[in-house]
C-alpha cells in the first residue's frame, strides 16, 4: 500500500514530498514522483478552462512551462549511521553489567557505531564529545555508561550518591529525558536495591520534591547550568545537602553543547572548573558534551579536555616567568586563594601603574556599591556596580565564601559587618569578595597591605 502527499506552498516556496512506501514495494525514484505530481496536478489545474486564443493560450503554456507555479522540491533524506555492536554483546563481553542490559533490552537494541565507541570510552574514563545528526541516539552515549556505573555501584553495595550531573540548556530537554530514562528503567525488571534512580532539580519543584531529592541521593541529578550555579553558591541547608551528596562525581554531562558560546560559555566554563574543584578533589570526572550542529572537525583533545589543557598553559606560562611565578606563591599564600583564582588575578588585574588605590581597583572590578537614584528601587537595598571586569567577579566568589571561613583578615571584617546588623548575606560577602581583591593586589603590585 502507498500514500503520496503534496503540499502545495506559497510561491517561492519549496515544494515538500511526503512518501510512505510500503515494505515489499519495490524502490521509487523520487523526481520521477516529483515530475508525476506536477503533470497530474497540472491536469487538474487547467481542466477547469479551455482557451481558444491562440495567443492567450501560448503565454498560459509558457508560464506554466517556466516552472512559476512550483519551485524546485525540496528533498529531505535521513541519514544511516554505522552500526555497532548489540546491548547483548556488550554485555557478554563484560563491557555492560547484566542488569544494565536489562534495561536497555524492552526491545532488541543494537547500537550505531558511535554509541558503542562512546560506550567504550566512558568505561576507560575518558572524556568525549558527540557531534553526530539529530535522531542518532546521543542521550545513549551517556546514559548507558551512567546507568552501568550506577548498576556496578549498586551491586557492589557501595554507599548511596549522585554519581553523574547532567545539564540541559533548557528544562523542557530536562523533562523530556526524564520521561524516557523512566520508561527504560520502569521496563526493566530490576529489583529495587540495583534500580538506578534519577530526579530532575531545575526550579520546577516542590519543597516536598527537594526535599525527598536531598534524602534519596539519586545517581542521575537532571539539572540546567542556572540551576547548578545556584546550588554552587546558595548557603541554605537544602541546597548544600543536594550537591555535598555528589562529593566524588563520576559524570558530568553538557547537552547540545554547542548553545554555550559567548558570555554564557565563559560562565559555564568557569563554573564547570568550580564543579570540578569542589565535587572531585581526588579524580576528574568523566566529562561528556553531544551536539548535533558543532563543526566535525572539533577534536575530543581540543574540546572536551580544553578546560584542563588551558589550566595547565596557565600553570606552565606562570613558571617559566620567574617573576610571576613568585606572585603566584605570594597569591596562594593567601588564604581563600587558589590556583585559578591566582591565574585569574595575574592575568586580569592592572598594576599598580594603573590602579593606584583600593578604591581604584574595587571599581576596577565592578565591586563598589551602585550609587541608589530615586524612582528606581522601592526596597532601597544597596547593590554593586558590576561595571567592570566580570571575570574577576566571577572568580573571587567561590574563594572569598572560603576566605570568610579561614582568611583571618576577611574573617575578622566579616565579624565586624555581622555585628552592625544591618547587611544581609549578599552585601557581606561581596564586601568579603572586595577584602580578598585587595589583598590580592597588594601582592600583584609588590606592595605590602594592611590586613
Amino acid at each position: 500500500m502507498k500514500a503520496l502527499a503534496s503540499l502545495d506552498p506559497p510561491r517561492g516556496q519549496p515544494r515538500l514530498l511526503l512518501m510512505f512506501v510500503a515494505r515489499g514495494f519495490g524502490s521509487m525514484n523520487v523526481f520521477d514522483l516529483d515530475q508525476a505530481l506536477v503533470n497530474d496536478y497540472e491536469r487538474f489545474a487547467r481542466s477547469f478552462t479551455l482557451i481558444r486564443a491562440p495567443d492567450i493560450q501560448q503565454q498560459v503554456k509558457e508560464l506554466y512551462a517556466s516552472d512559476r507555479f512550483w519551485p524546485e522540491p525540496l528533498v529531505s533524506i535521513n541519514p544511516r549511521f554505522e552500526s555497532g555492536d548489540a546491548i547483548d554483546r556488550l554485555v557478554a563481553n563484560g563491557t555492560l553489567h547484566s542488569a544494565t542490559g536489562s534495561v536497555f533490552r524492552s526491545k532488541p537494541l543494537s547500537l550505531y557505531r558511535h554509541q558503542a565507541q562512546a560506550v567504550a570510552k566512558a568505561a576507560t574514563r575518558q572524556s568525549f564529545v558527540v557531534t553526530t545528526g539529530t535522531g542518532s541516539g546521543k542521550s545513549l552515549c551517556f546514559f548507558i555508561p551512567i546507568i552501568d556505573a550506577a548498576v556496578r555501584a549498586r551491586a557492589a553495595g557501595e554507599a548511596r550518591r549522585t554519581r553523574a550531573v547532567v545539564i540541559y540548556p533548557m528544562n523542557a530537554l530536562a523533562n523530556s529525558q526524564r520521561e524516557e530514562i523512566d520508561k527504560f528503567i520502569k521496563q526493566s525488571g530490576l529489583p529495587d536495591y540495583l534500580r538506578p534512580t534519577f530526579a530532575r532539580y531545575t526550579g520546577q519543584e516542590s519543597a516536598e520534591e527537594r526535599e525527598r531529592i536531598r534524602e534519596a541521593k539519586p545517581d542521575i541529578l537532571l539539572t540546567n547550568f542556572m540551576m547548578l550555579e545556584l546550588l554552587m553558591t546558595r548557603q541554605n541547608g537544602l541546597d548544600r545537602a543536594v550537591i555535598a551528596n555528589a562529593h566524588g562525581l563520576d559524570y558530568l554531562v553538557l547537552d547540545e553543547l554547542h548553545t554555550y558560546r559567548g558570555r554564557q560559555g565563559a560562565d559555564v566554563a568557569m563554573l564547570v572548573r568550580r564543579v570540578r574543584d569542589r565535587l572531585c578533589p581526588a579524580t576528574a570526572p568523566v566529562c561528556i558534551g553531544t551536539s548535533a550542529t558543532m563543526a566535525t572537525d572539533v577534536t575530543i583533545s581540543h574540546f572536551a579536555g580544553q578546560l584542563g589543557a588551558v589550566d595547565e598553559a596557565i600553570a606552565q606560562t606562570i613558571d617559566n616567568d620567574s617573576v610571576l611565578r613568585h606572585k603566584r606563591d605570594l597569591l596562594l599564600s593567601i588564604s581563600g586563594v587558589g590556583e585559578t583564582l591566582a591565574g585569574v588575578v595575574l592575568a586580569e588585574l592592572p598594576g599598580p601603574d594603573v590602579l593606584r588605590s583600593s578604591a581604584e581597583v574595587v571599581a576596577y572590578a565592578g565591586l563598589n556599591p551602585r550609587q541608589h537614584q530615586s524612582g528606581t528601587s522601592i526596597d532601597r537595598v544597596t547593590r554593586i556596580s558590576k561595571i567592570g571586569n566580570a571575570v574577576l567577579r566571577a572568580a573571587l566568589y567561590m574563594p572569598a565564601m572560603s576566605a570568610m571561613r579561614y582568611n583571618p583578615a576577611v574573617a575578622a571584617l566579616v565579624t565586624r559587618l555581622k555585628s552592625r546588623g544591618r547587611l544581609n548575606r549578599k552585601q557581606i560577602v561581596i564586601a568579603a569578595m572586595r577584602k580578598l581583591l585587595v589583598l590580592c593586589f597588594g601582592v600583584r603590585a609588590n606592595l605590602s597591605t594592611r590586613p
